[in-house]
């Protein structure tokens, strides 16, 4: 029997997201340095996020699959870093601009299966 999945819960989450990266930049976030396991979830979140939009971009992943990509990455956010969601907004930004979207496909080759076991979203 097919089992049923709610894509309600991730599509919220990817709505989450979207407020978040919505908010206004940086500047009006407390500034915040991220180290250690806290660094890692972001860097994690990071590669999810630019994975999925840049798949989604070429056409390789329809709309159901970037959504639930990008709800994974709100989840890690929320259970895996402190902080305001401006914080996290802001450090997701500094991430983002460290690194080129080549590297950041190449890490999704390599970390995204850890990723996923090292910042668990159940």
């Amino acid at each position: 029997m097919p089992r049923s999945i709610s894509l309600i819960p991730v599509t919220l989450s990817v709505l989450s997201l979207a407020a978040v990266l919505a908010l206004p930049g940086a500047a009006t976030a407390a500034q915040r340095v991220y180290e250690g396991r806290e660094a890692a979830a972001l860097r994690c979140a990071n590669t999810l996020a630019l994975t999925a939009v840049a798949l989604s971009a070429a056409e390789m992943i329809g709309e159901g699959e970037k959504s639930v990509m990008l709800g994974i990455t709100v989840r890690i956010l929320d259970r895996h870093v402190e902080g305001t969601w401006a914080q996290k907004r802001a450090a997701m930004e500094v991430m983002r601009d460290r690194r080129s979207v080549p590297d950041t496909l190449e890490d999704y080759r390599r970390i995204a299966e850890r990723c996923l076991v090292q910042f668990p979203i159940n």
